[in-house]
């Protein structure tokens, strides 16, 4: 066949238009439905970490059909059986939530929601995971001139994938609702079967009429465990530093396609033929060095710009892992004709990677411990490092583990001195980083330090810093203060209580706990409580979303009922353990707690509330499904006619007043918010703080404006963007904090 012959240009623009719209309608589901999904779990990170195991998982079994199919069947049966498939799943379309109520109260979710994932998405999710390798397979058998070496094809895949996950955030999100989505995205697969059919079953040639050779089989053992070892590293990191964003930003599409976007845009980078003369694993290496040491340098040292930078840190950290792995892969690659066996073993290490970090992480670990073991393992399993290792003598062993107890002294100096300025930590980060960089051409001997600089940076920080309690809903942690006088609970990156222990004299602290950070009596939230209290007279029942350490059972009386709203066992079971935290135990009210989603355990409450307080958030993560149209409706169902609503939305990341006042006004309420910086040395242990409270009138709220605080009246125009469980982006929160 002649090069240059009408079919061979059709062929290949039929075949890059079917696997780059596969690639789009593949990676636009996954963001799409795992957001249906998640006001069922409490806006939790895990769900996208469950989801991409899931995904992983799925898109093994579509590999190993895609083998089936390419080597032991003819193109034209080949065709038949997948249209088969294709018909199949269009008729579960349009994709909807399916599999039943919400899992039990307390119960580990993980494989309730794998259940409901397979029933509502798994058979076209599969049916679409094939078409990568299926394509690939019968281009090679076409006759095409590029024939052998259909690897082209992959990068189409790959820049498809990158463009739907980019998308789905600025262009998908914002102006189509999930149901709209889910209809637009059935067409687009209704669409998609054409263009299999046309390459499956149009232009066949001889060899596509035989069947093919099976030569995949002859490949060694060895070879595909270096793949799949090569696979395994960057998708473990994925989701492990997914996970980190998701918890201290938002569990939200605009966060998870980042981290997934790179993964993707680094296979056609590194799966192309080399260009120039670049030398992109030695850059690579020197982005790893650069981001380790700023990794350590910004740690605590930027504020309220700390969580967004550091994100930066390791999202480039993670992008040159991807690059250098994938690129090990593409030069490893075998013939066309095996290629559905090399991207069997890909799907096999993604997997597996994935599970770690997804499913058996959470199992083993009590922290994030498996997040610095990916990166180790991701910068050890390159060829460079592999080969260094091996060549190392005694003495140069015996040298890097002496550098590496001076970089973990070192930066143990920089976490506990919290006085050291941002000079000294850059003088101390120097004297780690600077081997590490200084001859960053030697690839190997730089990788394993770098390697090493890691282990102390993210280790250190996972295993060192107080008692860490994990489940599905993320990892908490109990501190204790250099001097036992204060205990503090963490979620992330933020402050979720924090109890005295002694007084300044040393002596133990007896009698009821003081409400202390967001939630000190001379705050916003304890001048709102005390005003409504004193509007009302008392505050008969009263509902909080968000228990943490249980803070705010201490702004009750004795005649007042609260009851607590929490999804994650583990906080409840810290918050109620009168050895660690008092505010429950030691406090007047009568206070319970309902495990299980706030949204959805408060619809079962009878009694009706002159107070309800939201203060559901893990981390600086913004639980968007409590905080749109009809969340706020359900909550209104359950207020007395005089009530007020009471949101703590102090966050480093997002702005959340207009959101919340423009929700307020489309049920008619007024909204009122203040921001309170208390000093740093108050006695209180107080933190800065901004609440809003709602009410159905401004005379409801009589009391507290009349007081000394200002609250400020929020009134966005009816033109705002409006949070529904339907649409919804997080992109209107972040632009509201960094584009004013």
């Amino acid at each position: 066949m002649e090069p240059s012959s009408p079919r061979n240009g059709a062929l290949v623009i039929l075949y890059t238009c079917a696997i780059f719209l596969s690639a789009a309608l593949l990676f636009s589901m996954q963001p799409m439905f795992t957001k249906m999904v998640l006001p069922v779990l409490g806006g939790s990170p895990s769900v996208w970490s469950v989801a991409m195991v899931f995904f992983q998982s799925l898109l093994l079994a579509g590999y190993a059909y895609a083998h089936v199919v390419a080597t032991r069947l003819t193109k034209r049966q080949g065709a038949l059986t997948h249209l088969l498939l294709l018909a199949a799943a269009a008729a579960t379309l349009p994709i909807a939530l399916r599999g039943g109520d919400a899992p039990a109260a307390g119960a580990d979710p993980s494989l309730w929601l794998i259940g409901v994932f397979s029933l509502s998405v798994g058979l076209p999710f599969f049916a679409l995971s094939s078409h990568g390798p299926l394509l690939q397979a019968w281009f090679a058998r076409s006759g095409h001139a590029r024939a052998k070496d259909p690897y082209f094809l992959y990068a189409a895949s790959n820049i498809g994938s990158f463009a739907a996950l980019l998308g789905y955030p600025v262009v998908i999100e914002p102006f189509l609702g999930l149901s709209l989505q889910s209809e637009k995205w059935s067409i687009g697969f209704i669409g998609l079967a054409a263009l299999i059919a046309g390459a499956g079953l149009l232009g066949e040639s001889e060899k596509d009429q035989a069947k093919p050779e099976h030569a995949a089989s002859k490949l060694p053992l060895s070879l595909k465990a270096k793949w799949t070892a090569l696979a395994f590293a960057p998708s473990g990191l994925l989701v492990a530093v997914t996970a980190h964003m998701s918890t201290d930003i938002s569990s939200a599409p605009l966060i998870w396609v980042i981290p997934l976007g790179l993964y993707l845009i680094s296979f056609p980078l590194a799966f192309r033929a080399r260009t120039s003369s670049w030398d992109h694993a030695s850059v690579c290496v020197l982005a790893w060095s650069g981001a380790v040491a700023l990794m350590g340098l910004a740690a605590g040292s930027l504020g309220a710009l700390g969580g967004l930078i550091m994100a930066i840190f390791h999202l480039c950290f993670f992008f040159a892992s991807a690059l250098v792995c994938h690129r090990a892969l593409y030069e490893s690659r075998p013939h066309g004709a095996q290629l559905t066996s090399f991207y069997l073993c890909l799907s096999l290490g993604g997997m597996l990677g994935g599970l770690f970090a997804g499913l058996a992480a959470p199992l083993l670990f009590s922290s994030l411990a498996e997040y610095p073991m990916l990166i180790v393992a991701a910068i050890t399993c390159t060829p460079q490092a592999l080969s260094q290792l091996k060549a190392m003598h005694r003495q140069e062993m015996l040298k890097f583990t002496l550098l590496f107890a001076i970089g973990a002294s070192l930066l143990v100096v920089i976490e506990l001195r919290t006085s050291l300025g941002l000079q000294a930590r850059l003088l101390l980060l120097l004297l780690i980083g600077l081997p590490i960089m200084i001859n960053w051409r030697l690839r190997g001997r730089t990788l394993l330090m770098t390697a090493l600089a890691v282990v102390a940076i993210l280790g250190l920080k996972a295993f060192t810093q107080g008692e860490s309690y994990r489940s599905f809903f993320g990892v908490t942690r109990i501190v204790d203060g250099d001097d036992g006088a204060v205990r503090y609970m963490m979620h992330g990156s933020t402050l979720h209580g924090a109890i005295r222990l002694r007084n300044t004299d040393g002596s133990p602290v007896s009698g009821p706990p003081t409400p202390t950070t967001y939630f000190t009596r001379n705050g916003p939230m304890g001048e709102a409580i005390a005003a409504l209290r004193k509007a009302k007279g008392r505050l008969d029942h009263v509902a909080v979303l968000g228990l943490g350490a249980g803070t705010l059972a201490c702004h009750f009386k004795a005649s007042e009922k609260v009851i607590f709203f929490e999804i994650d066992p583990i906080v409840v079971q810290l918050a109620t353990d009168r050895t660690r935290f008092r505010f429950l135990s030691d406090c007047e009210a009568k206070s319970g707690v309902v495990l299980g989603d706030a949204r959805l355990t408060l619809a079962y409450q009878k009694d009706k509330n002159d107070l309800i307080i939201i203060d559901a958030f893990s981390s600086d993560a913004v639980p968007m499904h409590l905080l749109t149209r009809e969340a706020v409706g359900s909550y209104l169902s359950k207020l007395a006619s005089n009530g007020a609503l009471i949101m703590n939305i102090s966050n480093k990341v997002v702005e959340l007043s207009d959101i919340i006042a423009r929700i307020g006004a489309e049920h008619g309420l007024v909204t009122y918010v203040a921001l309170d910086r208390p000093a740093a040395n108050e006695a209180e242990l107080a933190s800065a703080s901004k609440i809003a409270v709602l009410a159905r009138s401004k005379e409801d709220l009589r009391m507290l404006l009349s007081g000394d605080r200002a609250w400020t009246a929020v009134i966005p125009p009816s033109t705002y963007p409006l949070w529904t469980d339907d649409r919804s982006t997080i992109f209107t929160a972040l632009a509201a904090k960094w584009l004013r």
